[in-house]
């Protein structure tokens, strides 16, 4: 699990240094989730998981509240879910999920960010059968064995642990998210270096380094992408 950690580390990094760009793209994954349902978290599980792993990046309260107006306000604007599975060089994977007003823009241009860096887009269920949907949390403060034994004692399914750079990391089934942060904040941990539902790769590859910085450009311009919400590729960044 070390090398998954690492590359969500890596991702998490990436999109620090974009605060703006991380906003905008939690700004818009909140205004949909308080439209699908009550904009009220309490009774909406989905807005309350996004709201959750918004904390994580230190999303405002200003931009949260705003998209949740937003919703409330009626306004017409509507924005459709949809996953690309693609390869990188020498045969690496990539999914890539957006939220679009405009299906047939972004579709071209995910293609052209494939296409311009040495990757080509697949069809449907090409690369996802080679992920699992989990969820991860990093804790501080805790070892291994407390976090396992919280989880267990709150009836959480734990698919794996490892305490990694002074953190645990665990992964949970992704429908046990929010059942795996209450058990966290019955013991006071509210903090997360981690708090995602991500898709992690089943088996992890090393690029030449020729082909990593073509991989690594890719991988920018897929992430620079206004319409995209998250970048899964199944290869080794390093530390």
């Amino acid at each position: 699990m070390g090398r998954k950690w690492n590359n969500i580390k890596e991702k998490k990094a990436s999109k620090d240094k974009n605060t703006s760009r991380i906003y905008a793209k939690f700004g818009r994954e909140i205004y949909v989730a308080a439209k699908l349902g009550e904009p009220d978290p309490e009774s909406n599980q989905a807005l309350k998981v996004v709201l959750e792993r918004a904390k994580t990046y230190s999303v405002p309260k200003h931009i949260i509240d705003r998209a949740i107006e937003k919703a409330k306000g009626g306004s017409e604007e509507n924005y459709d879910e949809n996953r690309y599975e693609g390869f990188g060089p020498n045969g690496s994977m990539v999914i890539v999920d957006t939220l679009t007003n405009n299906v047939n823009r972004t579709a071209s241009e995910v293609r052209a960010a494939f296409g311009k860096n040495g990757g080509n887009m697949g069809v449907s269920g090409s690369v996802a059968y080679m992920f699992d949907h989990a969820a991860v949390f990093g804790v501080e403060g805790k070892t291994e064995d407390e976090v396992l034994e919280l989880l267990m004692e709150a009836d959480v399914d734990v698919r794996d642990i490892a305490e990694e750079d002074e953190s645990v990391i665990v992964y949970t089934e992704p429908d046990q998210f929010h059942a795996a942060q209450e058990a966290f904040k019955s013991i006071g941990i509210t903090e997360f270096t981690v708090a995602e539902l991500t898709m992690l790769a089943q088996n992890d590859v090393e690029l030449p380094e020729a082909d990593l910085e073509q991989f690594e450009q890719m991988i920018d311009a897929l992430e620079d992408l206004e319409d995209v919400q998250n970048v899964y590729h199944n290869v080794d960044l390093g530390e």
